[in-house]
């Protein structure tokens, strides 16, 4: 008994990797887009702690300037993975999804100092890692049926 399997039509391939082109490309893009706001809000943070609401009974309480060091870094880390992403870097992908929870994170820690940009930047990243997670960069998995040769 041999299974049939559906033939895979070159414009279906060249499709789904236009298709997944394009989320990462879009990944990348919002990644950078949130680095440099993660930046900007760093700047803030750290130049005027008077930009921001302060909160006196928080349980994760920092100064504002370290919110403000913790931001910069990782908007800064943000910007170069979405570098990366643009370019065929393999550890980009995953680097990307890193660093988008990581966003979430911070903003998640930081939600009393500035709560509707954090739960702006929770989303926004939630989409980033949507869209890394959704796309494979190598359609290796979806060529066709494994025959004997192949499994040498």
């Amino acid at each position: 008994m041999t299974a049939t399997h559906p033939a895979h039509h070159p414009r279906q391939h060249t499709a789904r990797m236009a298709w997944a082109g394009g989320l990462t490309a879009f990944a990348a893009v919002m990644l950078m887009i949130a680095g440099l706001l993660a930046v900007f809000r760093g700047i803030m943070a750290i130049a005027q702690d008077d930009v921001f609401v302060t909160t006196p009974n928080y349980v994760f309480k920092f100064d504002l300037t370290s919110w403000g060091w913790i931001h910069l870094v990782l908007g800064v880390i943000a910007v170069v993975v979405g570098i990366g992403l643009l370019q065929p870097a393999a550890w980009a992908r995953g680097a990307g999804v890193a660093i988008a929870a990581l966003v979430i994170i911070a903003n998640f820690l930081s939600l009393p100092y500035y709560p509707v940009w954090s739960v702006v930047m929770i989303a926004l990243s939630g989409f980033i890692i949507w869209a890394l997670c959704v796309a494979r960069g190598d359609e290796s998995a979806d060529t066709g049926p494994a025959t004997g040769a192949d499994l040498r």
